[in-house]
Parts: structure tokens; sequence; C-alpha cells
């Protein structure tokens, strides 16, 4: 099973894979940042850049045990993601 999360932040594609073989995994406009595997819940970190070159950290948590779920934080704030699958 696969499951993919899609944020647009300040112009920066964040996307977030979870695979039952290969883990969790972090991309920020296409480049890995983080790869991590665990069986109930994962946390993952990065950076992103802004318009302005302002570097900014990214939070994710995933978990679940029927249902995986996922959340993004940029600088501590949520971040609205779309599951693609």
């Amino acid at each position: 099973m696969k499951s993919i999360w899609i944020a647009n932040y300040d112009g920066n594609e964040i996307k977030i894979v979870n695979t039952w073989f290969n883990g969790e995994r972090l991309f920020v406009n296409g480049k890995l940042q983080d790869d991590r595997f665990s069986l109930f819940s994962a946390d993952l970190v990065g950076h992103v850049r802004t318009k302005d070159d302002e570097k900014k950290m990214i939070k994710v948590n995933i978990g679940g045990w029927l249902k995986i779920t996922c959340r993004l934080f940029v600088d501590d704030e949520q971040v609205a993601i779309v599951q693609q699958r």
C-alpha cells in the first residue's frame, strides 16, 4: 500500500510518501530531504526556502494503524495537505 500527500508552500511543492516496504519519505521540489522506516508512526524533518530566501523548518507526523494520517508543519504552523492516494 502506498499513500502520497502533497502541499504547496510559498511556491514549493512538499510531497510526503508512505509505503509499507520502503518506509516514509519527505521531498521538497522533487529532492529527498528525509527517509525513515517505521512500523507504526514516523517523524520526518526538512526545510524549505521561501520566495524571500528565508529558510523554514518542516516537520511531518505520519501514523495510524488501520488508516494512515499525515500532518505537516512549517515553522510550527500546520499546513493543509491533499492526499493523492
